[in-house]
């Protein structure tokens, strides 16, 4: 979806954002963005690692018997 957009596509969704949000506002809404992608992305890393450790343990066990 993201890839459709552009380059001329971003540069009106800021421009939107600019009027809607105003010079003020637009820092503080990119910190808040990036904040909550760097949580996604750690939440993401830990619930595949949670995954891989299950699957290996699942493996040795099965190696056992």
């Amino acid at each position: 979806m993201l890839s459709n957009i552009g380059v001329p596509g971003l540069i009106l969704i800021l421009v939107l954002a600019l009027i809607i949000f105003g010079p003020k506002k637009l820092p503080e809404i990119g910190r808040a963005f990036g904040q909550t992608l760097r949580e996604f992305k750690k939440s993401t890393r830990e619930l595949t690692s949670d995954v891989m450790e299950e699957l290996e343990d699942d493996n040795e066990k099965k190696v056992i018997k």
